[in-house]
Formats: C-alpha cells, sequence, structure tokens
C-alpha cells in the first residue's frame, strides 16, 4: 500500500486508478467521468449494474473516495471503503436486481469532495434522481476499550464510549433508511449506531466530511458509513494508518452487514 496523493504522490495515485478501472470493467461498462480542478484532468469512476427488468425506479447509489493525504498509505481513510465498495460490486453483479444499482470511486475528497461536489451538481442540473446515496468513509477501525470513542460535544450522552461499532450518518429525511441500515447491520452480528442530522449537517461539522454531504446539499437523501474517523482511529492522516491497524475482521464484519442490509432493502 502506497500513497495516492494525486500531485505529491501521483505515481500511487495512477497505480489506484488503474486497478479501480480493470475491476470495475470486469463487471461491466465503466464510466469515466472527468472533471478540472487547479488546470489538472481528474477523474470519477462509475459503474452501473441495471436492474433485471425495465424500471423507472432511481438508483441506489454507493461510493467511495480513492485519493490520500501527503505522507500516509491511507489504509483506513480510504483503501476500507473502496474494498468494501468492490466486495459489493462483486456480491450484486450477477445477481437479478429489483433496483438498479450504481457504484461510483471519487477522486479529490481530501480537497473537500470536488469530485463528489461536481457529480452530484451535474446529477442535480440534469435532474437525475437518485433514490438513496451511500459514501464509504473509513470502515475498519475498531477499538474494545473504554472511552475509546469521542463525540462532537453533547452527543456523548447518547452513545456508547468504546469505538466498536460502525456508524450511518444520514440527513433528516433518511431516518427511515439510515435505522434500517443499522438495524440490518447489528442483525449481521456488528455493532452499529445512527444519526440523522437537520440542515445538512451545518450544525454538526463534523458529519459533513465525507463525498455524501454534496448530495445533501443538492437535495438528495444520502447516508455517510463510518466508522467514526478521526473521532475514533487515531491514525488518520498519518503515516501509521497502515493495514497492521486495522481491524479485518471488524471490516469483513461491515462488509456482510452491508450486503445483507442491500438484499433486504431490495426485497422489501
Amino acid at each position: 500500500m502506497r500513497d495516492r496523493h494525486p500531485y505529491f504522490s501521483s505515481g500511487g495515485h495512477f497505480y489506484v486508478q488503474q486497478y479501480i478501472r480493470e475491476q470495475l470493467q470486469h463487471w461491466g461498462t465503466l464510466e469515466t467521468h472527468q472533471f478540472s480542478f487547479q488546470g489538472e484532468t481528474h477523474n470519477n469512476y462509475i459503474l452501473n449494474l441495471p436492474a433485471t427488468q425495465s424500471t423507472n425506479q432511481a438508483p441506489i447509489l454507493f461510493a467511495a473516495h480513492y485519493d490520500g493525504v501527503p505522507g500516509t498509505p491511507g489504509a483506513d481513510d480510504n483503501a476500507t471503503g473502496v474494498a468494501v465498495l468492490l466486495e459489493l460490486i462483486r456480491a450484486f453483479a450477477n445477481t437479478s436486481l429489483a433496483i438498479p444499482l450504481r457504484f461510483a470511486a471519487f477522486d479529490l475528497e481530501e480537497y473537500g469532495m470536488v469530485g463528489s461536489e461536481i457529480y452530484a451538481q451535474q446529477l442535480s442540473q440534469k435532474k437525475e434522481n437518485v433514490r438513496l446515496m451511500f459514501s464509504l468513509e473509513m470502515l475498519g477501525y475498531c477499538c474494545q476499550e473504554t472511552n475509546s470513542q469521542t463525540y462532537p460535544a453533547g452527543l456523548e450522552r447518547f452513545y456508547p464510549n468504546q469505538g466498536n461499532f460502525i456508524a450511518f450518518v444520514g440527513n433528516f429525511n433518511t431516518t427511515v433508511e439510515t435505522r434500517f441500515f443499522s438495524r440490518q447491520m447489528r442483525n449481521s452480528g456488528t455493532p452499529s449506531e445512527w444519526l440523522s442530522v437537520p440542515f445538512s449537517g451545518t450544525m454538526l461539522p463534523e458529519t459533513r466530511l465525507s463525498d455524501h454531504s454534496p448530495f445533501w446539499d443538492e437535495g438528495y437523501k444520502a447516508i455517510m458509513v463510518t466508522d467514526t474517523s478521526f473521532l475514533r482511529n487515531p491514525h488518520y492522516h498519518q503515516p501509521s494508518d497502515k493495514i497492521e491497524t486495522l481491524d479485518l475482521e471488524f471490516l469483513t464484519g461491515v462488509c456482510e452487514g452491508l450486503i445483507a442490509g442491500l438484499k433486504a432493502f431490495i426485497e422489501k
């Protein structure tokens, strides 16, 4: 695993781009969504899995960012999100789908959700609907120790102090879906908590720090799935964010819980 900053670690950034392209092309037609930033061309990668029968239903979108910050291999941030994104594709690519699924690998999240913001704005401008968007943001750090979990001020009264759960953070109009997927995660064996925030998270800025927030701003239903990032993981944006610091059993459970939850959501 290597640094993946688009400018300071362009070799690693290019390598992960090629890997994602190869993986997505294996399961269908790859769409490359190009955008410009600071005079450079960047790429989001999109894969659509259509419903088995013709339907007017909007797709469910799962996304993860593949860029990183300088000086860190970014095992949790966000190789875990990309890994789960690819496993979700593998789980559903050859199945009968009542609802179309869309998968996106976004660039420049670390520059302020640039890739996802441009993509969400273009969807909105085209009046293209998305039934539900999930941002897979750091999924593999787990700690069973007491007081290993911190929160924005006030939330600590309502949530556990052990950093051993996966969180679903949605905007207010996703409350039903956020509770549903959190419950499905718990039923699959992985502890889970959920939170719905008003006003696109502006009162809790920590809830906006991933690729779901541009979708909130455009009025879409969107949920961040996360191990809570720097509120738990001491290796966030550090050289120590390595695979050895991850709990791979926890990460596997998160992936299995998302697969189970999506299957149940499609079938209900």
